[in-house]
């Protein structure tokens, strides 16, 4: 494996950097402002439904979020929610998209000793000016060859960017914290996936069974990449 690896693509939140753990703390944010109406779970519950009936009109990322957190917000309300509660919702997600980009521990070494014997790659979801801001503040732009922003990472998502960079698929191997996003849709691509988990995983991503493949990896943090390579 460690000779035919050419390009070693990295997913960015919760594998390069914090990403869920924020989102929690919003999620708590908004639940507080129903606490004396209605239980925790039944307000997390009812945010998760809406969030999945709106994803494919929204995509991933803070944006789409808000306006989730808003029609909950009406829902809840009898279908009228009070101008206070909407302004508290935009500063829960004002507050997000200002968060700090907090690197995980071991990437920037790993990245450093990886750079220059191998083409590295970022291929993440989500917002697309909310991921090139956190890209900026992290530091890491000059690691990378590449940078890709995808609205969903499906099979067929991982096979257009596999030949955009001219990369045959036995020689790609993909890093990322979902087994769901990261790993399955890569592993039917023909190529190498090596799952890393973080310790919060968005109920739409979590996928308990790990995959049975001589092209799969796992690490307990980004570092063991280097026992590989």
């Amino acid at each position: 494996m460690m000779n035919s690896i050419h390009t070693i693509a990295f997913d960015a939140d919760d594998t390069l950097w914090v990403n869920e753990t924020y989102f929690h703390e919003a999620e708590t944010a908004f639940c507080e402002l129903f606490k004396d109406e209605l239980p925790y779970e039944t307000v997390v519950q009812e945010l998760f439904a809406i969030e999945m009936k709106n994803l494919h009109l929204y995509g991933y990322g803070v944006k789409g979020f808000m306006l989730c957190m808003i029609e909950v917000a009406g829902r809840l309300s009898s279908g009228v929610a009070h101008g206070s509660i909407i302004e508290k919702i935009i500063e829960i997600g004002h507050n997000l998209l200002q968060k700090p980009v907090e690197l995980l521990d071991g990437v920037a070494e790993t990245l450093d000793y990886l750079k220059d014997r191998y083409r590295l790659v970022v291929a993440t979801k989500g917002d697309l000016l909310d991921q090139e801001r956190k890209l900026a503040k992290s530091g890491l732009q000059e690691y990378f060859h590449h940078i890709e922003i995808m609205s969903d990472k499906k099979t067929n998502d991982y096979q257009k960017l596999i030949r955009h960079l001219d990369c045959q698929p036995e020689h790609f191997l993909m890093v990322g914290n979902s087994i769901k996003s990261d790993i399955l849709p890569v592993l039917e691509t023909g190529s190498y996936a090596a799952h890393i988990p973080y310790h919060i995983t968005w109920a739409h991503e979590q996928h308990e069974e790990k995959p049975e493949s001589d092209l799969f990896l796992e690490f307990r943090n980004i570092r063991e990449i280097l026992d590989y390579f």
